[in-house]
């Protein structure tokens, strides 16, 4: 499991020999239960938990909708209002669901945001950050797909919007557009396409974190310091960890009741917060709705999309060197993929010998200048268009580019970094001084930064 030297599980009983030699699936759970974990870490790696549950609830929230959901355009809407007036608890699992896709993002970004500030992406957890990022690919797919299946006008026409995006595609786009939809238009092939994904993903997106945990497991984790583990012995590995139980369990699951107690207040007193008013008509493909949005959590990369126009002089210059194969279409669809790549190439773009941000003093000015940029590029994705909002949207699209593949390149060379600690032990020391082993003091707490 962990290169973390660390005591492993040894079968007792007759019966739990018998079964180690057959099935170890105790020793995997044990050892990663009892996995050593750095006991520096602060409040932003509960991200884990929060989206471990959220995954379980859209599954099992998922499965028992689908069994009274039908995927026909005819009588998609009509069911899922039996499912809201009819089926029993059927308004609480319908509610959970949907505002459990958006408890899943707000994890996902905080999640991804942190890992782009301690340096989680750099060797060698390269392949955890790859991982990581083709699960949220998937999770955007299957967000995508779901909002489709209510079968209301917004549903129909982001569906129409979003899809016809893969027609710009020179070439290729049109079959593959039509062999995405099943037909020339959004219609009832496409809305069982969906329907079968959208149930599907889950358990693909399942597999993808238990490798992504394995894969954050043979590495160990990172920390707010950025500094490894000390693996020259399991006396000296001790000296910076703490077995992950009872100790962050512990903690994990009091902030996952924290987080779920206002999860579930927004269930029962405010559901429809987040969604658009419109999904509550029924699809009707001769009425455009006046403004059509996605769900808030693809709006900044939405916003991205529509940024690059035809007479953004970038889409001028790519259009002349392709002889027009790159249209403004094209372009925007390119940036909006590109958006998430650049992002998925962190390791390889940051230049820094140092992991930490807290460690690194410019980096952290253009660190929240970013996180900045990603609220002003939401705000501009649920904006109706306009100059105003064309120029702002183009700018901070502008800026999430530049930060990739600019600034993080040249801060590793021209930033002096800030001294680190030698060791785990001596950054949770400067925090608590020294007692014990400090165990307990983890449980209790942990660094505010």
């Amino acid at each position: 499991m962990s290169g973390i030297p660390h005591d492993h599980y040894e079968p007792k009983s007759g019966f739990e020999k018998w079964l180690h030699r057959r099935l170890p699936i105790a020793g995997l759970l044990y050892d990663t239960l009892m996995i050593p974990t750095p006991k520096n870490l602060n409040w932003m790696w509960i991200w884990g938990i929060v989206l471990t549950f959220c995954l379980v609830l859209q599954i099992a929230t998922g499965i028992a909708l689908a069994m009274h959901y039908t995927p026909h355009v005819d009588m998609a809407f009509a069911s899922v209002e039996h499912i809201m007036r009819n089926v029993n608890a059927g308004w609480a699992l319908r509610y959970m669901h949907s505002n459990g896709a958006s408890l899943f993002f707000v994890a996902v970004y905080l999640h991804i945001f942190r890992g782009l500030y301690y340096g989680s992406y750099k060797s060698p957890r390269e392949v955890t950050w790859i991982i990581g990022m083709l699960i949220y690919l998937a999770m955007m797919a299957t967000a995508f797909m779901g909002y489709v299946l209510p079968w209301g006008q917004m549903s129909f026409w982001g569906a129409t919007v979003i899809t016809g995006l893969f027609g710009a595609i020179p070439l290729i786009g049109e079959p593959i557009q039509t062999w995405l939809l099943g037909g020339p238009a959004v219609d009832n092939a496409t809305l069982n396409r969906f329907f079968s994904l959208h149930y599907l993903l889950p358990f693909v997106i399942a597999a993808l974190v238990a490798v992504h945990i394995w894969a954050f497991h043979s590495t160990g984790n990172n920390n707010p310091t950025g500094v490894e583990v000390r693996r020259g012995s399991k006396a000296e590995a001790q000296k910076d960890t703490v077995s992950f139980w009872p100790y962050f369990v512990m903690k994990d699951l009091f902030a996952l009741a924290l987080i779920l107690a206002v999860f579930f207040a927004i269930v029962g007193f405010m559901p429809n917060y987040l969604g658009h008013p419109d999904n509550y008509i029924e699809a009707n493909p001769l009425a455009t709705p006046a403004h059509i949005v996605p769900e808030w959590y693809f709006l900044p990369f939405y916003a991205i999309l529509r940024a690059f126009t035809a007479d953004v002089w970038a889409v001028q210059f790519a259009s002349f060197i392709t002889f027009g194969i790159v249209n403004a279409k094209f372009f925007g669809v390119l940036a909006m993929f590109g958006s998430i790549l650049v992002m998925a190439l962190a390791p390889w773009l940051d230049t820094s010998s140092v992991r930490s941000g807290r460690y690194r003093p410019m980096f952290k000015w253009w660190f929240a200048l970013l996180v900045v940029d990603f609220v002003v590029l939401m705000w501009c994705g649920g904006q109706t268009p306009n100059e105003l909002v064309a120029w702002i949207s183009l700018i901070a699209a502008a800026y999430w580019f530049a930060y990739f593949l600019i600034i993080l390149p040249l801060l590793g060379v021209i930033e002096k970094p800030l001294a680190q600690p030698a060791t785990i032990e001596d950054d949770f020391n400067a925090h608590y001084g020294k007692g014990g082993d400090g165990a307990g003091t983890a449980a209790q707490s942990t660094p505010a930064e």
